[in-house]
């Protein structure tokens, strides 16, 4: 307090903080909240690089489905014509090599066409997983059917193929001969077939584990 010209002056000491750690407090405060938008964002960009993901391996899908649909559709078509008739024969024989004389081949051509309406029928799910990537109903769905799919294709492939490595090399202990020398044609149209059927059963193994991948990260 000072006097001068009769007035008189008061000095009011600045005041002070009573508590020391509101400074430290509100610092700790500010970097938190930094540090928690910072996560936010971080954990952002990690959701969009799983949907892009996502989206890559839902296309991927819907292309190997109609890769398979041709692939199943040929190899059910090329066993589903096979037949071959030798130019000779008798009054009482014919000799004739077809699909319809072996239940192994003939179910190998219903095998094969169910295989391919399937996929078919499922290429408008692999749409929907396209366009709405974090849809888990409808990959579970084609998860399972697919796995469903697998074991029928590679059980009409497996029976076909044997019954192909018979028609090539026979069996000289059930004295069953080998027929691929007279029926070429026949054996080379069937041999095909299997092969296109492998190659199927290769692209349903491929979604099984596509399908299985997307479902484990989402």
């Amino acid at each position: 307090m000072s006097k001068g010209n009769g007035e008189t002056v008061v000095d009011v000491p600045a005041e002070k903080s009573s508590n020391p750690n509101t400074a430290s407090t509100k610092g700790k405060g500010l970097a938190a909240g930094v540090a928690t938008g910072a996560a936010v964002v971080g954990t952002t960009k990690v959701v969009k690089h799983l949907r892009g993901w996502k989206r890559i391996v839902c296309i991927f899908d819907f292309l190997l489905r109609l890769f398979g649909v041709a692939v199943l559709l040929t190899a059910a078509v090329t066993m589903g014509t096979s037949d071959q008739i030798l130019p000779f024969f008798t009054h009482h024989f014919q000799f004739r090599a077809t699909f319809q004389d072996l239940p192994a081949l003939t179910f190998f051509v219903a095998a094969n066409a169910i295989a391919c309406g399937y996929l078919l029928l499922s290429l408008p799910f692999s749409l929907i997983s396209i366009i709405r990537p974090s849809v888990v109903g409808a990959r579970l769905l084609l998860l399972i059917a697919d796995t469903v799919m697998l074991a029928l294709t590679s059980t009409g492939a497996a029976s076909a193929a044997a019954i192909v490595y018979l028609a090539h090399v026979g069996n000289r202990r059930a004295n069953w001969i080998e027929i691929c020398q007279q029926f070429n044609e026949f054996c080379q149209q069937t041999s095909g077939a299997v092969v296109a059927s492998f190659a199927g059963v290769l692209i349903f193994i491929i979604l099984v584990i596509m399908s299985a991948l997307a479902l484990r990260h989402h």
